[in-house]
């Protein structure tokens, strides 16, 4: 048995069973069993079923806001927003099927070449805590309006979340074998991967990624799309210092830090200019108002999902300190609460050597630049590269950032965070797989078959015979 707790309060939200090795196989064997029924439906029948999920999740939208809340601690207004973009997502997937992974024909001399997508068979969606409800559900829908199968292990964090995703597709008319969770911890999602699938769908840390990487090494038949972390630059190079403040706080500490999209990295001038931009950073970032998701009034962040998560982050940040790391901001827990809550921390890195690693909550590096390309230097300097921002008013500059950086996601202006289901979200490195999902989930979640078709069998001339 295990438990999801409210990282709040300590409550008991979700409690259940581990899933075992001979309960994932068996799960596994229903979806494969399932899925031909699936693939065979036409692909209006899958689109009206997603459409009642839509209507599922609209039905259940507070409850279901509550519950994610519940589990990882996230702010209300925020789980609130995760459910719009779970409902959201339906449409534009079915719109990305069509565009993406739809049929075409074209008229040839002997008939005709079409080309078709077709699913690929039983696939495992492992999902993430901090966003429970959207980031599985980015794969799911994609994945079964295809015509695929699906088993879902949900973050062990996050069950009773996964358990209402399946209750709206149950009430949407989706036979039950077709979608499956199963629920447990890494052995658990560990005995799926050992199972006969066609597919792994993964949202999660870089470790994690490259663990299955080379899991997968010796099974190519298994499609892998891998959506994993990012140690993300953010550079602010001009600009009204309390303007720009925002838009790194929005990019650094939005979710508690918990987003694989956060910024990470602060590139800043050397001199008054960034001197001034770290300030202002450092002043608002100090005045964040960090609550509980149902405290009254308004707040900006939550704790992290565990007091575990928030001890390894606090040892991250001790590691940057013991290195040679200046501290702006102390990360302090908060008197009265539970553990798993941290304020911001903003520490100074410039000339310290630091680990290319994402610290997956509300911790900031600063790093100066003697000039705009030393600056993108640094910005580049990792193994990451799923997203990265700049702040400043020279669009010559924005030219030069969007054709020099490494980064799946790439805003102007706008936090590092800025992502929308309607077009793609992914990483290149350690950051994924080059399969980049949301808009482009379509993608892998079906392969192109191309045919040379014609309705009569004729007599091919063979040369060199007459």
């Amino acid at each position: 048995m295990f438990r999801s707790i409210d990282p709040a309060t300590g409550e008991s939200v979700w409690e259940g069973g581990v899933a075992d090795a001979a309960a994932c196989a068996s799960a596994v064997a229903r979806a494969r069993a399932a899925f031909l029924g699936w693939a065979a439906t036409p692909v209006e029948g899958r689109v009206a079923i997603a459409r009642r999920y839509a209507d599922a999740l609209k039905a259940d939208a507070e409850e279901l806001a509550v519950i994610i809340s519940r589990e990882n601690g996230k702010l209300l207004w925020e789980s609130r927003a995760e459910v719009g973009a779970m409902v959201g997502k339906v449409e534009i997937s079915i719109t990305a099927q069509a565009e993406r992974a739809g049929t075409r024909e074209q008229a040839m001399p002997f008939g005709r070449a079409v080309l078709r997508h077709r699913p690929h068979g039983v696939m495992v969606v492992l999902g993430p805590y901090n966003f429970p409800g959207h980031l599985p559900n980015g794969h799911i829908v994609p994945a079964l309006l295809a015509g695929n199968s699906v088993v879902f292990k949900p973050s062990e964090e996050a069950p009773a979340t996964a358990e209402r995703m399946r209750q709206a597709w149950r009430l949407a008319g989706l036979p039950e074998d077709v979608l499956q969770v199963v629920q447990g911890d890494r052995h658990t999602g560990a005995a799926l991967l050992e199972a006969d699938i066609d597919g792994l769908l993964f949202t999660g840390s870089a470790a994690a990624g490259a663990h299955f990487r080379r899991a997968f090494a010796d099974r190519p038949a298994v499609l892998l799309a891998l959506e994993l972390g990012g140690n993300n630059p953010l550079i602010a190079w001009d600009g009204e210092p309390e303007a720009v403040a925002a838009q790194v706080v929005h990019s650094a500490f939005i979710t508690t830090g918990q987003r694989c999209s956060c910024a990470r990295r602060l590139i800043v001038p050397t001199g008054a200019t960034g001197d001034a931009m770290v300030e202002a950073v450092v002043a608002l970032a100090a005045r964040l108002p960090v609550a509980a998701w149902n405290d009254p009034g308004g707040a900006f962040m939550g704790p992290l999902v565990s007091a575990r998560a928030a001890d390894g982050a606090r040892a991250s940040l001790d590691a940057l300190l013991a290195a040679g790391a200046q501290p702006l901001l102390a990360g302090r827990a908060l008197e009265g609460r539970s553990a798993a809550f941290m304020t911001p921390a903003i520490v100074e890195t410039t000339g310290v050597d630091v680990p290319d690693g994402e610290i997956f909550a509300p911790v900031l590096q600063v790093r100066r630049a003697d000039n705009f390309d030393a600056a993108i230097a640094q910005a580049n300097a990792t193994t990451y590269g799923l997203s990265a921002g700049l702040i400043c008013g020279d669009e010559s500059l924005w030219q030069r950032f969007a054709m020099h950086i490494r980064a799946g996601v790439v805003n102007w202006n706008r936090p590092t965070t800025g992502a929308a289901s309607a077009m793609p979200f992914g990483g290149l490195g350690q950051s994924g797989n080059h399969r980049p999902s949301a808009y482009y989930a379509a993608d892998y979640c079906a392969y192109p078959a191309a045919s040379f078709e014609a309705n009569q069998v004729e007599a091919l001339a063979v040369p060199g015979l007459t």
